[in-house]
C-alpha cells in the first residue's frame, strides 16, 4: 500500500514531467476549481496536486497535473489506492484500469511497519523509505478517471515481495522505466506487464524520517 511518497528536487528524471505538468491547460482548471497549487517537491499526501504521466488526446506519452485520490459518496476520505489482482473487476476502478493508466513519478515511497500487539491488534509502528534497490527514481503504477472538470488517480498496489513483505503484506505495483510508455498506452492489456514489476527493494529508517503514523482511513487499499 502507499499513502506517502517523496519527490527528491535531485532527481532529474522527473524535471520534463514536472515542466508539462505545470504548462498543462488543466493545471488553470485545478487551480480555478480547487484553489490548489501542484506539490512537485517533497512529501506527498493524499488530495495533494501532483505530476502524473498519462497519454495525451493522441495517445502520446505527457505529464498532466492530478490529485491523489478517487472520491466515492459513501466515506469522507479518498480511495488512494488499488488491488491490481481485483482492480478489473472493481466497478470503482474497471474503466480506469482498461483504458485510463497512469506512472506517479516518486523518488521513494513510504511505508509504516505493522506488527501485532500484545491485544492482537495491528498497529502501524516506525516510518521507512523505500525504493528500487540501486535506483533513484521510483515509477509508481497508477489509474485515473475524471471527476467533474478535475483528473484524479489511485496508486496501484500487490502483494509484498520478500524484500519488504515484514513491514506490510502490500507494496505499490513498481515498474521500469523503459515499460512506461506500454503502461499508459490504452491498447496494452496491463495484465501483460504485470511480471515485469520491480520487486527488489531497499528500505531506510534513518533518524531524519519523521516516525508519524499514517492516517487510519487511508490504511486500507480497496
Amino acid at each position: 500500500m502507499c499513502t506517502r511518497y517523496y519527490i527528491d528536487e535531485d532527481t532529474p528524471e522527473f524535471n520534463d514531467v514536472i515542466e508539462k505538468a505545470l504548462r498543462s491547460s488543466l493545471y488553470e482548471t485545478i487551480n480555478h476549481e480547487l484553489g490548489k497549487a501542484m506539490h512537485y517537491r517533497g512529501e506527498i499526501r493524499p488530495t495533494d496536486i501532483v505530476p502524473v504521466i498519462a497519454p495525451n488526446r493522441n495517445g502520446n506519452r505527457s505529464a498532466y497535473p492530478m490529485k491523489w485520490g478517487f472520491s466515492i459518496n459513501s466515506s469522507s476520505a479518498p480511495v488512494v489506492n488499488a488491488r491490481c489482482e481485483t482492480a478489473s473487476s472493481k466497478a470503482l476502478f474497471r474503466d480506469a484500469w482498461a483504458k485510463h493508466r497512469c506512472i506517479i513519478p516518486a523518488s521513494w515511497y513510504y511505508e509504516w511497519e505493522h506488527f501485532r500487539a500484545s491485544d492482537g491488534t495491528i498497529k502501524a509502528g516506525s516510518k521507512y523509505m523505500i525504493q528500487p534497490n540501486g535506483l533513484m527514481s521510483t515509477w509508481l503504477c497508477g489509474i485515473y478517471r475524471y471527476e467533474g472538470n478535475i483528473p484524479v488517480f489511485a496508486i496501484l498496489t500487490r502483494q509484498s515481495s520478500d524484500s519488504v513483505a515484514e513491514l506490510h503484506d502490500r507494496m505499490p505495483l513498481i515498474l521500469p522505466y523503459d515499460k512506461i510508455n506500454d503502461w499508459i498506452c490504452p491498447g496494452t492489456d496491463p495484465d501483460t506487464l504485470l511480471s515485469y514489476a520491480i520487486t527488489d527493494l531497499f528500505a531506510d529508517h534513518g533518524d531524519d524520517i519523521p516516525d508519524i503514523k499514517a492516517n487510519p482511513s487511508w490504511l486500507a487499499d480497496k
